[in-house]
């Protein structure tokens, strides 16, 4: 009935999808580690001072 299209449409999907986002995970990952140390803001930080 054409499964053998969907299923490999699917997993071709997931992949991509996968993929991006551990690439923008990684990403930010390096662009967070360039912000001077004073100038990061979390919320940990946040919980902390109140």
């Amino acid at each position: 009935m054409g499964w053998e299209y969907v299923i490999p449409g699917y997993l071709i999907a997931a992949v991509a999808i996968g993929g991006y986002t551990l690439q923008m995970l990684r990403r930010g990952r390096a662009l967070s580690a360039r912000v001077p140390e004073e100038r990061r803001r979390f919320l940990a930080e946040k919980a902390d001072k109140t």
